[in-house]
């Protein structure tokens, strides 16, 4: 393992001003997003969609550090031949690789899920790496309900990551550890606080136990919000200062930097709660996005599987993106969206 390597690749995917791109969604999950705009889940709508994406030069370039892909995205080429994951590199970011096989029921207990892949994952982040990826992504489900979540559910999910962590390192690929709390339910912000603080200490013990070097690792967490269906919203000021503290108490300064998911959250939700967090201030680590559908949403709406729409779609991604650069900065302001 060259630390050093890992290290710069790290410190890349959470530059300043710029964040990652989870455009990893499987088969099943783009369905759902294509059958909201109507478009068909094809293998040509899919690369179609995700081509313009890569295109879209200016944001592309100014405001994005990565970008992880599912499988078939990796190994997919452009409608010119041209291989997807060369158009990300010539943008200047880096191309990932979802490496994960999903959530499954977790034997035992009810309710409960872990995650699966780490069967052959070695000679897979092989072929990967020669493709072009230089970080992978793996996310455990952590549900939060009565009773939910067992210790021995986290402690599972989290000794998964961090078998996954070490064998991506061995690969010479930057692992993105990915412990999401579930925004699913009726619970408060205070049992969210809860559960997070415990899965991020029982992460980082897990990957101190499997010899995981920490400087060549990406955390991507949850924020600490409330659950959907909560009768009592937190306001952005409370989101921001629990998460902070949550990750101030667990996180080591070791890790080069922190980037969140939205985790169902609407656009400006969550680029209201990374600005609130990074105008605060005060932590060891550089904190940025790792954003799908906030990222998404709007460029897919304004695509709709037209050719025509490709420059309003490209338009969109890139608006969305910006706000989400001058946030991972503590630079963004409501009012640009209104102005938008």
């Amino acid at each position: 393992m060259n630390l050093a390597a890992l290290n710069e690749i790290a410190e890349k995917m959470v530059t300043p001003g710029k964040g990652i791109l989870a455009a990893d969604e499987s088969t099943g999950t783009i369905q759902k997003r294509f059958d909201a705009i109507g478009v068909e889940n094809t293998e040509q709508n899919r690369r179609d969609y995700r081509e313009l994406i890569f295109r879209a030069a200016e944001p592309m370039r100014n405001y994005i550090s990565g970008v992880i892909l599912f499988e078939e995205t990796l190994y997919q080429d452009a409608a010119d031949g041209t291989p997807l994951v060369k158009l990300i590199a010539e943008a200047g970011a880096a191309p990932g690789i979802k490496v994960d096989k999903g959530a499954k029921p977790l034997p035992g207990f009810p309710g409960e899920t872990i995650t699966e892949g780490l069967d052959g994952l070695p000679q897979r982040l092989e072929k990967d790496y020669a493709r072009g990826a230089r970080f992978a992504k793996w996310r455990a489900v952590i549900d939060i309900a009565d009773g939910l979540p067992t210790w021995g559910a986290i402690k599972a999910n989290a000794h998964a990551l961090a078998r996954y962590a070490a064998i991506c390192q061995a690969a010479q690929i930057v692992p993105i550890v990915e412990p999401e709390v579930m925004m699913d339910g009726a619970h408060d912000i205070e049992r969210c606080d809860e559960v997070t603080r415990l899965v991020l200490m029982t992460v980082f013990r897990e990957l101190f136990e499997q010899r995981v070097a920490l400087e060549g690792i990406v955390l991507k967490p949850n924020m600490v919000v409330c659950g959907k269906d909560c009768g009592k919203p937190a306001s952005v000021d409370e989101v921001a200062h629990r998460t902070i503290a949550a990750l101030k108490a667990t996180v080591p300064a070791a890790v080069p930097g922190i980037a969140y998911l939205s985790g169902g959250q609407s656009d400006e939700e969550a680029t209201a709660h990374l600005d609130a967090m990074n105008k605060i201030g005060g932590f060891p680590w550089k904190m940025t996005f790792s954003f799908g559908r906030a990222l998404q949403a709007a460029p897919q709406k304004a695509w709709s599987g037209e050719r025509q729409n490709v420059p309003a779609a490209q338009r969109a991604f890139a608006h969305r993106a910006r706000m989400n650069s001058l946030a991972s900065i503590g630079q963004w302001e409501g009012a640009l969206e209104a102005a938008a």
